[in-house]
């Protein structure tokens, strides 16, 4: 069973799904506290960059630098380079990853920079990814630069 933060990236993954969107979800937590939520936009919004940890980011607002190297990034998928990049910019020490079969990001990279990642290989995040990739496989391609 996926814990309390997970789940609510899930959540996120379940509304993006819902809304017409990729089912990726994201939180940031912050000293047990959800302080961010969101999930892939790049559909609803017609956005080039509104990935789940993106909106995520973006719906916590601005933190303090030392906000960000005590917080926590959960992610129902592997985080792209890009998202990567962001998680390394603001120092976030550790990243919860849903899965990582339908898609890995740059996890060698990400832990060389000192970022501890911790894959959970949830069975639900796994099934929204497969079911999506295989109902809409030109629409994931697009979200990934394929």
């Amino acid at each position: 069973m996926a814990d309390q933060f997970l789940a609510a990236a899930i959540e996120e993954a379940r509304a993006g799904l819902a809304e017409g969107g990729i089912p990726i979800g994201s939180v940031l937590v912050l000293d047990g506290e959800i302080v961010g939520r969101g999930h892939n936009r790049r559909v609803q919004r017609g956005s080039a960059i509104l990935h789940a940890e993106m909106d995520c980011l973006e719906n916590a607002g601005r933190l303090k630098g030392a906000d960000y190297r005590r917080a926590v990034l959960y992610s129902t998928l592997s985080p792209c380079d890009m998202c990567s990049g962001t998680a390394l910019l603001y120092g976030i020490p550790k990243v919860v990853i849903g899965e990582n079969r339908t898609f890995q990001g740059p996890e060698d990279y990400v832990r060389s920079r000192g970022v501890q990642l911790e894959i959970v290989d949830d069975p639900e995040c796994v099934r929204l990814m497969e079911e999506f990739i295989a109902a809409r496989p030109e629409l994931w391609n697009e979200d990934i630069g394929v």
